[in-house]
């Protein structure tokens, strides 16, 4: 079975955005780093064949992603489309929050993304 997780390929572009999360991104990560959530383990930066995922979950098969400004055009829409139902199309599930509502309401996000675990 071929592996699409972690390419060696993309372990420098990996780094890199690890060393420089977004604000969103850093304040998400403070709450899922070290199996906060539910006792879930997530990676940031973490790469699926050509994409590299905000957050994933192993265990759960579960991405999350936050958008910016740059995801609500007509370009950003269709590229996050393909990209979720690649990703869908592998058996991973993508949930997707604004970056506004990780500021404004991150308890909510925390809840929204516990209540897509499936494993037990």
């Amino acid at each position: 079975m071929p592996t699409y997780h972690n390419l060696p390929n993309k372990k420098d572009q990996r780094q890199t955005l690890r060393n420089s999360l977004t604000p969103a991104e850093a304040k998400l990560w403070f709450s899922l780093k070290n199996a906060q959530l539910d006792g879930r383990k997530f990676r940031r930066q973490h790469s699926v064949s050509a994409y590299i995922l905000d957050f994933y979950c192993p265990e759960e098969r579960l991405a999350i992603e936050l958008d910016g400004a740059g995801h609500s055009t007509v370009t950003g829409n269709l590229h996050d489309a393909h990209r979720t139902a690649y990703l869908n199309s592998l058996g991973i599930r993508v949930l997707r929050f604004e970056n506004k509502v990780v500021w404004s309401d991150l308890a909510s996000v925390l809840h929204h993304i516990a209540a897509h675990f499936t494993a037990t």
